[in-house]
């Protein structure tokens, strides 16, 4: 097994990657980065999309991240990865059968691959607070926060950064409550929709 500093690099890497090509990622970074706690500290989670979940995952793996659950959609689904002191990894494809037809990653992955971070998660305490004070820097929304208020996971994406008239990366936030680290299949499903309206 690779050591956390292999698994470190990579993460930097994407996550400078990631936060040079998503403007409202790079906003909040450099906030972060002026009150010396950094952007690295309150990521929640990092999505990856892509043809081939398992083949895809083998990096990952190979840097200490052990599978955790699938989670089933209407025309795709995800494996999620964990690794203690890491984001969780979430790995999503369209199913390969006629499910999977309807599926917007398809297309993703073809124009941009799957060496990218199709979006990062950052945790935050108030979600209404942080749209409000995001908003008020420029930052645009997708949609609607998805998740009950007072539920155990709320989240929001914003509006994606447009690459070739196509939609591109997002930023998420996420507001966890009650220890709760997983992720609920209608709230994901709304997310990445979100994205897509309008276009």
């Amino acid at each position: 097994m690779a050591h956390a500093g292999d698994l470190d690099a990579v993460m930097a890497v994407m996550t400078a990657d990631f936060l040079s090509q998503n403007s409202a990622g790079r906003m909040l970074s450099r906030a972060l980065d002026d009150v010396g706690v950094g952007f690295v500290p309150v990521i929640d989670h990092v999505t990856i999309r892509t043809m081939d979940i398992d083949r895809r995952a083998e990096e990952f793996i190979a840097l200490g991240y052990t599978y955790d659950e699938t989670i089933h959609y209407a025309d795709w689904y995800a494996k999620v990865f964990r690794r203690g002191g890491y984001p969780a990894l979430f790995v999503d494809q369209a199913y390969s059968d006629d499910r999977g037809k309807t599926s917007i990653i398809p297309r993703w992955v073809e124009k941009f691959g799957d060496q990218v971070f199709h979006h990062v998660a950052v945790r935050v305490e108030d979600i209404e607070q942080a749209i409000l004070k995001l908003k008020a820097k420029g930052v645009v929304f997708a949609g609607e926060i998805v998740g009950a208020r007072g539920g155990a996971l709320r989240q929001i994406f914003t509006a994606p950064e447009m690459v070739d008239g196509q939609p591109f990366s997002v930023l998420e936030l996420a507001e966890r409550h009650q220890g709760y680290q997983g992720f609920l299949p209608p709230q994901a499903d709304s997310l990445m929709r979100s994205t897509m309206r309008g276009m």
